[in-house]
């Protein structure tokens, strides 16, 4: 890896798949250069989160600001660095390592792939990878995180029957285009997405590739596609009742899929008509963010060993329900979901790390907090998650929050000055006399002690709370002129 290669991976930012790492630290008497064990020890905490979750790369000797500085170590302590994945992953981890020369400078280079096993670190720890960040697995969910890998089992299986000539070429030249590769679109497939083994003359194709690039992804999922259908009322009917106004089976290989059901969905989202500053204005039925959210984590994350359904996007007048497939897997609870806890498992991390390189799905643990901050900033109702049978389904509704009678009452005070949760607060307030607290305002809000006093104080600075005596924590609304 030299040049343009190296060029590449450098405008990726640190995040689920991509991580860089310095041989030096900032410390009081100035930079200085880090004990090979330490180093060694941050290589393997990386690398054992990585392989934990869904994979990627790591470059060592690189700045924080993507600056190279190289390893300034000894050819025995370099190494020893080269070998951390054997010597301090239990187990061991066959993990591909290389030396890039860049003549005064030396970088390692270690790429992971996503594996049925848990890895620890020699301590004794064990790490997972969500975005930039590698925290520890409390032991009660390590033996949950392990049954959980067992479903990984399915887009890994490599299809013997399949062959170059079953994947769409153009979709690979294309795909290869959009990440900017420097090799060609086979070998891309075989690193770094793993999604191919083998030599180019003999490949073993895997169900993830079959499923992202095939000419006819059906032959090898005859349900992997987006059943769209719109219904007219508030529930389904069958027979003579049949209330279906709309029925579309879209079907197409996944890196497009998504794109193509976004662009047959939004044509039924109606827009409705809000008030904000005085005058009533059009806006979406549905956040756009937060259903293509729903979509995108559909496509990624169902259960694709369930060949015998496929992701159901049902519209009624009220409500969109996104199905799919497959419960959550153990390490994700309903709970983790409806309390926006940044949590993360990737049930497909082949498809997943594609899904992310396209830009359908953007920061990993962060699509659920973001449903709920859209949905509220549209003034509705939250993101509602629920499992029946074997499919796991997010309800939006466009049913808002408030009533029009709380809305122009909120109005009064320019809500477009708000953030959510002081909306919510002023309404809670004026349930209750008009009058609250800090510790009403962190327990309806669920924000820390620190959080409701900034936002309180902005209130108090608007002229829209006052406290009801000097230095008091309880506040009374003060309503407009």
């Amino acid at each position: 890896m030299l040049g343009r290669e190296l060029e590449t991976l450098l405008k990726e930012e640190r995040g689920q798949f991509f991580e860089f790492v310095s041989a030096y630290e900032q410390k009081r008497r100035g930079t200085q250069t880090k004990r090979p064990q330490d180093l060694a020890r941050e290589i393997a905490r990386i690398l054992s989160g990585m392989v934990n979750a869904d994979g990627g790369v790591l470059l060592v000797g690189v700045e924080p600001d993507k600056s190279l500085t190289g390893l300034p170590y000894s050819e025995q302590e370099i190494k020893e660095l080269g070998e951390v994945p054997q010597s301090l992953l239990n187990p061991p981890l066959p993990t591909l390592h290389e030396r890039i020369d860049l003549g005064n400078l030396l970088l390692l280079r270690f790429e992971a792939s996503p594996g049925l096993e848990i890895r620890r670190v020699a301590s004794g720890r064990t790490f997972y990878r969500i975005a930039a960040e590698n925290p520890a697995v409390a032991p009660e969910q390590i033996r949950l995180l392990k049954d959980a890998k067992l479903s990984y089992s399915y887009e890994r299986q490599h299809v013997h029957a399949a062959a170059w000539e079953d994947l769409d070429d153009a979709a690979l030249e294309s795909f290869a285009e959009r990440m900017d590769a420097q090799t060609d679109p086979r070998s891309l497939l075989s690193r770094p997405y793993h999604l191919v083994r083998g030599s180019v003359d003999h490949p073993e194709i895997s169900m993830a590739a079959l499923l992202l690039f095939a000419r006819e992804p059906t032959r090898w999922h005859p349900r992997c596609g987006i059943d769209f259908v719109k219904y007219e009322g508030t529930e389904r009917q069958y027979g003579e009742d049949l209330n279906v106004v709309k029925r579309v089976r879209i079907d197409a290989p996944l890196w497009t899929l998504v794109h193509e059901a976004v662009g047959r969905i939004k044509e039924h989202i109606r827009e409705r008509m809000v008030r904000h500053d005085l005058f009533f204005r059009e806006r979406l039925e549905y956040p756009s963010l937060a259903w293509q959210e729903a979509l995108v984590n559909a496509v990624g994350h169902r259960d694709y060993a369930i060949t015998g359904a496929e992701i159901e996007f049902w519209m009624f007048d009220d409500r969109l329900e996104v199905r799919s497939p497959g419960v959550l897997p153990a390490p994700v609870a309903l709970d983790h979901l409806n309390r926006q806890q940044r949590v993360h498992f990737s049930r497909n991390p082949l498809l997943v790390r594609v899904l992310a390189d396209l830009g359908y799905m953007r920061e990993i643990g962060e699509g659920v907090p973001r449903m709920f901050q859209e949905m509220e900033h549209n003034s509705l109702r939250p993101p509602e998650f629920s499992t029946e049978g074997f499919y796991f389904t997010v309800t939006l509704r466009n049913t808002p929050i408030y009533d029009d009678e709380t809305l122009r009452w909120l109005d009064h005070f320019d809500r477009s000055r708000l953030n959510p949760r002081q909306q919510r607060l002023l309404v809670y307030a004026l349930s209750h006399d008009k009058v609250l607290s800090t510790a009403d305002y962190q327990r309806v809000a669920e924000v820390d002690r620190d959080t409701a006093y900034r936002d309180l104080r902005s209130l108090v600075k608007l002229g829209i709370l006052a406290p009801i005596k000097p230095k008091s924590r309880t506040y009374r609304i003060v309503e407009p002129m």
